[in-house]
């Protein structure tokens, strides 16, 4: 399912005019330049060729076009002169003014919803994702039938001998969308009953998980790369990669660790999306770490981090609630040596990270400090085991800090210190 025509190529390839439109109300927490470089960005990341941006002030709201009469003549001369056949809109947009701006500026209209969209369509490999996308894709085009699909006035005939005026196709159409959105949502559910019993598994066995989140492009598949000796698609690229992967890594007093790479976050986020992946962030809640992943060289980071944070908090996880947090800031290797300075006293004040996950600089500190963090209290136990228990041995040697140790009566006494939740795991062994 894609929002372009069923009938038409997918995004690829095709040649677009960004407008990138700031509302004097509300302005934007990041500015034109910045906004026309990560929408750049998003387009690109599927093949589209932005030929040319426009910043516009919109100062007040007109419903059936968003902009301004003049502002949109400017836009169509400018979408005539490079003889483009997109037009991406970085803004939401009702399907009135998505029909309206594509016969006024006689291309296809696409706001920042479709084209994120767009991306997760070409990006989702496994059959969850396929379905997650595929819902929001249903719930976005459910109410823009008119402006897509070009048969829709027709009318079936009714049934019996009083059939009246029939139902038309539109009609037909949203109730089949309808339809097909509450199989996927029962599918869905099953995953997440699925994924639950997965979860619930891996929380009575004796690993701790460590789960990354982050900016779409803030390095969090490098950095999982660089931990795991994996090879997840790591590209400078936006949304390089969207499944959730797990991977084992050994950390200081932690014999195994789950480290789990989620989906990059991204300013507006679409609802249909975070909804529709609820069930693979919930992954995210159920942490014993969160890292959160910042691209500390890029000029809008902290704006990245709000929105970041923003997430979490629609998933119930702002700051103070579920899964203790910590910052891990990235891309160091890409900071002046003055700039690195600066935000090496920085990270200290705020107890982040400082790290280069494509250099591995800092890389074992951090380590060092998640293997720390996952044993914030540690509590004294007395264990007695037999002698031939060499699992549950090494396990308290790997996970806790073994202090005193002696064999009495053919069984090894160890007095070990372990957090509160790996005892529960150990005893669960």
């Amino acid at each position: 399912m894609s929002v372009f025509n069923r009938d038409e190529e997918g995004a690829g390839g095709q040649r677009a005019l960004l407008v990138v439109p700031t509302l004097a109300r509300h302005p934007h927490s990041r500015g034109p330049e910045a906004r026309i470089e990560e929408a750049r960005g998003l387009a690109e990341a599927i093949g589209i060729e932005v030929t040319d941006a426009l910043a516009f002030t919109v100062r007040q709201l007109r419903p059936a076009t968003l902009l301004g009469g003049g502002q949109v003549e400017e836009i169509a001369a400018a979408a005539a002169a490079d003889d483009v056949t997109l037009t991406i809109v970085d803004h939401m947009l009702s399907p009135v003014q998505q029909k309206t701006l594509e016969e006024r500026l006689k291309t296809k209209v696409i706001d920042r919803t479709g084209l994120i969209l767009e991306i997760f369509g070409e990006r989702a490999a496994t059959a969850e994702g396929r379905l997650q996308v595929e819902l929001a894709h249903l719930d976005y085009q459910a109410g823009r039938l008119v402006r897509s699909w070009t048969h829709l006035e027709r009318q079936r005939g009714g049934f019996g001998f009083l059939g009246g005026p029939g139902e038309t196709q539109i009609e037909a159409d949203r109730r089949m969308i309808r339809d097909r959105m509450a199989r996927i949502r029962k599918e869905l559910e099953q995953v997440k009953k699925t994924r639950g019993l997965h979860r619930d598994r891996r929380q009575r066995a004796p690993w701790p998980v460590v789960a990354l989140v982050g900016y779409t492009n803030a390095g969090k598949s490098t950095l999982f790369n660089r931990l795991t000796e994996a090879s997840v698609m790591a590209k400078d690229l936006l949304f390089a990669t969207l499944d959730p992967t797990m991977r084992n890594v050994k950390l200081p007093g932690h014999d195994k660790v789950i480290l789990s790479d989620t989906v990059g976050f991204v300013s507006d986020l679409p609802t249909q999306l975070v909804a529709a992946f609820r069930a693979t962030l919930e992954e995210v809640a159920s942490a014993d770490l969160i890292l959160h992943v910042r691209d500390i060289a890029h000029p809008d980071s902290e704006a990245q981090a709000d929105d970041v944070e923003q997430v979490l908090a629609d998933l119930g996880l702002e700051e103070g609630k579920g899964p203790p947090r910590l910052e891990v800031w990235n891309k160091a290797d890409l900071l002046a040596p003055d700039d690195y300075a600066t935000l090496e006293g920085r990270a200290a004040t705020r107890g982040a990270i400082l790290v280069s996950a494509r250099s591995g600089q800092g890389v074992e500190r951090l380590r060092a400090i998640v293997g720390e963090a996952l044993d914030p209290d540690r509590q004294r136990h007395d264990v007695a085991l037999s002698l031939s228990d060499g699992a549950r041995i090494s396990w308290l040697h790997a996970n806790g800090k073994v202090v005193g140790q002696r064999v009495e009566d053919e069984r090894l006494h160890l007095t070990v210190e372990l957090s509160e939740q790996d005892w529960e795991r150990f005893n669960a062994l």
